[in-house]
């Protein structure tokens, strides 16, 4: 069954840097969109960026400028390149990508486990 797997959170100060990355876990025919979310305490899950299977990126506002997105198509992988973190960036962040695994061979949505990312004032 295929999973994604998110690494790359952490603790850092303001104005730092981090970069998560997510990858499914299991074999995949192919992937659509690719994109992260985050969830920061007491709030709603806000949309933070995509990028397409063609390499076209979008942001939220509240990120761009600082959030880089990019995906590796050979590997799978999709990053988020954070920069100028600010404290208002904490939060729990998720991998979101639609894709058809090799079995069952339908498309969905997929989502990975969450990784803390926490900036320090």
């Amino acid at each position: 069954q295929v999973q994604l797997v998110e690494s790359g959170g952490g603790l850092v100060q303001a104005g730092g840097s981090l970069r998560l990355s997510c990858a499914p876990s299991g074999s995949v025919f192919s992937i659509n969109d690719m994109g992260w979310y985050r969830q920061a305490p007491g709030k709603q899950r806000e949309w933070v960026a995509v990028i397409t299977s063609g390499g076209s990126t979008n942001y939220a506002d509240s990120v761009k400028g600082r959030f880089t997105i990019s995906r590796d198509n050979a590997k799978n992988t999709v990053y988020l390149q954070m920069s100028s973190l600010k404290p208002e960036d904490t939060a729990v962040y998720y991998c979101n990508a639609r894709l058809t695994p090799t079995w069952p061979g339908y498309t969905s949505d997929y989502w990975g486990q969450g990784t803390q990312v926490t900036v320090s004032s």
